[in-house]
């Protein structure tokens, strides 16, 4: 717990990075995290909209309170699915800003098509992203945080770990895979003071979803399957993030919340 007078939900002074925050729901978290008061470093591969995400993020910070620092904000240009820039880019980091007391493993993409068509190609590179991303990740920062002992690493996980829908084989595989690395993580990691939980969204109202949005028999039914009657919003996902990035959260571990509406809860 933190200091007698600090909010349990305050991260001032913590360090994060959020892979795939360059926007959508990684960068509402990184957002998030920031107005809590921590440094975040925004992770994505598209140099252009990290750096006028960084910049966008740095003006409301400032503006939100001036004794904050624009270096507050900072940017990590790698892919996640590659080991070494991985290592790289952590040693990086820690040099410029110091070893990040906070990860999450956001990056993700989605292609859809049947499994009998599904090019073996478009299965690899999103179970590389979705899974293999965050392990990679998880990895190189698990190596720095371990001899320290402590630090929160959150995995996106998705309500595809749960539940299915035809065409997104690739993607179900892999978020499910996701939460097994997410108990596999804290079983090895845990008793050297790190905590490991995954966050899975249901459907949430991003850019990469607007096609299904726009689409009135889709958000239909995406509606009338939610109890809480509508998609959710990226907002909907920051308070959990903080929680679990917080000293609120330090006995929780190995878990997977849901942030979906009650889609999972019912049938």
């Amino acid at each position: 717990m933190p200091p007698a007078g600090v909010p349990a939900f305050d991260l001032t002074g913590r360090l994060a990075l959020v892979t795939g925050s360059g926007r959508g729901i990684g960068h509402a978290i990184a957002r998030g995290y920031a107005l809590a008061g921590a440094r975040v470093v925004l992770n994505g591969r598209d140099t252009a909209r990290l750096e006028a995400s960084a910049a966008a993020l740095r003006e409301e910070i400032v503006s939100s309170d001036p004794a904050r620092s624009p270096q507050d904000v900072q940017v990590s240009v790698f892919d996640v699915t590659e080991a070494d820039a991985a290592e790289r880019a952590a040693e990086a980091v820690i040099d410029a800003h110091g070893c990040p007391d906070i990860l999450v493993n956001n990056a993700g993409i989605q292609i859809r098509g049947a499994l009998t068509e599904m090019p073996v190609e478009d299965w690899r590179r999103v179970v590389d992203v979705n899974l293999t991303g965050g392990f990679v990740v998880g990895r190189a920062l698990a190596r720095r945080m371990l001899p320290r002992g402590s630090g929160k690493i959150i995995n996106v996980c998705s309500v595809q770990s749960h539940l299915v829908r035809a065409t997104t084989g690739p993607y179900a595989a892999a978020k499910t895979g996701l939460t097994g690395l997410t108990r596999a993580m804290c079983a090895e990691w845990a008793p050297s003071g790190i905590q490991v939980n995954g966050l899975a969204p249901g459907y949430i109202d991003t850019d990469l979803n607007a096609p299904l949005v726009a689409d009135p028999e889709f958000s239909g039914w995406i509606t009338r399957r939610t109890p809480a009657g509508r998609w959710g919003r990226v907002e909907d996902v920051v308070g959990p993030a903080i929680w679990l990035a917080s000293a609120a959260a330090d006995f929780v571990n190995g878990q997977v919340i849901y942030v979906d509406g009650g889609m999972t809860a019912v049938i």
